[in-house]
């Protein structure tokens, strides 16, 4: 499945390099999703990753984990080891770069907040834009604060 823009087109970004060494390359993001998730919480996480790239008119693929085998596979073997939850299985979304991983939902939100997006996803930002150049990873600066159902008091 892909974003709803159309086939997946490749969007001119940056690679970042362990030794801080960009180059303009054709990349394409990758949201790896579960479409049949029983978890609101999961699906509501997934909706806003796929609404803010939709929003922003980054092109990205979405990748089913719930109904191809070797997306579950791969999305599994390529989500860093201190980035994986103790039972070792790695939760959706999760988002890449071609093959570089970018984050979970935590550090894309993070990232969202603290303007630095494109930096997070290794692509250059649009042309005029004003945002931070320098994703520093999930920072201590970044509380993300869960929504909960209103308390209803009875009686």
């Amino acid at each position: 499945m892909e974003g709803k823009a159309g086939a997946a087109q490749l969007r001119p970004g940056v690679c970042w390099g362990a030794s801080s060494f960009r180059r303009s390359i054709e990349m394409v993001i990758k949201v790896f999703v579960a479409t049949s998730s029983g978890s609101i919480a999961i699906r509501k996480k997934q909706q806003e990753v796929v609404g803010f790239l939709e929003a922003n008119k980054i092109d990205f693929k979405e990748l089913d984990i719930a109904g191809d085998e070797d997306n579950r596979r791969w999305m599994r073997e390529n989500v860093p080891g201190e980035k994986k939850p103790q039972n070792g299985i790695p939760l959706p979304p999760q988002i890449f770069n071609e093959e570089q991983y970018c984050g979970d939902f935590d550090s894309f939100f993070c990232a969202k907040e603290e303007n630095i997006i494109y930096s997070f996803l290794g692509l250059a930002p649009p042309p005029g834009s004003k945002v931070s150049s320098t994703f520093r990873g999930a920072s201590n600066s970044c509380h993300k604060v869960e929504m909960s159902s209103p308390t209803v008091k009875t009686g």
